[in-house]
């Protein structure tokens, strides 16, 4: 069963701090809804802080290709 508390409280804080390293980014970015898939999942995989999962969240947003989101 996934916390979904742990997995928004990653997401959130993980989009906070990707959105500080890319102001140009909107709030309703495509970006968002990726991230909280991927921390969802992730989550599900194996069990996972939040903390863990905002690490886990931040290198993954830096990874998407920004020309596709």
């Amino acid at each position: 069963m996934v916390d979904e508390g742990t997995v928004r409280r990653a997401a959130e804080t993980a989009w906070t701090v990707y959105r500080a390293a890319h102001p140009d980014v909107d709030v309703q970015d495509s970006r968002r809804c990726l991230l909280e898939r991927y921390l969802h999942r992730r989550r599900e995989e194996r069990e996972s802080d939040a903390e863990e999962l905002t690490s886990f969240g931040i290198a993954y947003l830096h990874q998407l290709p920004e020309d596709e989101c």
